[in-house]
């Protein structure tokens, strides 16, 4: 019935999203982002890790380079254009671990309670007494420095966030009127918890899992400006923040600051504010206008 309901009241939140203009905005820079960073390897005028042009090291922006140059001269266009496809596959595959076991150890937190119930909140709590951004680099620091490393630094951050909304949703659901009926036809807890609690829950998930995705670009970069995150020669955001600010160049060359730092602005703000059209659309409170 529940998911009835969900089909029914689908082109309704899209006609609320569609009215939110913070999410059409979010909307239209999320997609432009992911397609610069799909079509990288086509739109690329310059090869990112051996294309260098030592005669026009630090080069201001032209029409041959339209970012400019770094120190190495190499294309900060393309340099760019790679970072997105960067920040943007650390950040999808750390939101998707960080979701995928936050959301399921808040379903058995929410549903069998008792002692499972009370050891996944002291976890909870542990992950959550450390800021975000040490608890990422202390795992680096653990697990050594790179890519991979990174995704799981930022993935493990956003579990207890997740795991915390899924509980909660679960506490607020399970003695709602169709949960009883399931149960009292015999449904078992797995069936309950994925085929009726879990799509009455699904619209809060989606909205978290949007706006963590800014949240990871966020700590992917902080890592990278660290010299914790992506190495060298993979192109990343942050790390081409931090190579400007130590080779002293920020200042003579602003330009090795001000579009990475740009790009990682726009990356947040576009799932920020899709995030807040997808709050707007799949608010039951919400009404057509």
């Amino acid at each position: 019935m529940e998911q009835r309901e969900f089909m029914r009241s689908a082109p309704r939140s899209l006609r609320r999203f569609w009215q939110s203009s913070s999410g059409r905005i979010g909307l239209v820079l999320a997609i432009v982002l992911t397609l610069i960073a799909l079509l990288a390897p086509v739109l690329r005028p310059y090869d990112p890790t051996t294309d260098r042009d030592y005669l026009a090291r630090l080069a201001a922006p032209s029409a041959a380079h339209w970012f400019g140059t770094d120190a190495l001269g190499r294309d900060l266009l393309t340099l760019v254009w790679y970072g997105i496809r960067t920040s943007l596959v650390v950040s999808l595959v750390s939101v998707s671990l960080g979701l995928g076991v936050g959301l399921g150890l808040g379903l058995i937190a929410g549903y069998v309670r008792g002692p499972i119930e009370i050891a996944i909140g002291w976890l909870t709590d542990i992950l959550l007494a450390f800021p975000s951004i040490l608890l990422a680099i202390a795992i680096v620091t653990v697990t050594g420095p790179g890519l991979q490393s990174a995704m799981v630094a930022v993935g493990v951050v956003q579990i207890p966030i997740f795991i915390r909304l899924t509980r909660a949703m679960v506490l607020s659901l399970r003695q709602q009127g169709f949960v009883e009926a399931a149960r009292a036809l015999g449904a078992f807890p797995s069936r309950v918890l994925l085929h009726h609690i879990l799509p009455a829950s699904l619209a809060p998930i989606v909205v978290q899992a949007t706006l963590a995705i800014g949240t990871a670009t966020l700590e992917a970069a902080g890592l990278g400006f660290l010299g914790l995150g992506a190495q060298p020669p993979t192109p990343e955001l942050g790390t081409m923040l931090s190579d400007a600010f130590k080779g002293g160049y920020s200042l003579s060359a602003p330009w090795t600051t001000v579009f990475p730092g740009l790009l990682i602005t726009l990356t947040v703000l576009a799932f920020n504010l899709l995030g807040d059209g997808l709050r707007d659309a799949l608010d039951p409170r919400s009404s057509d206008r």
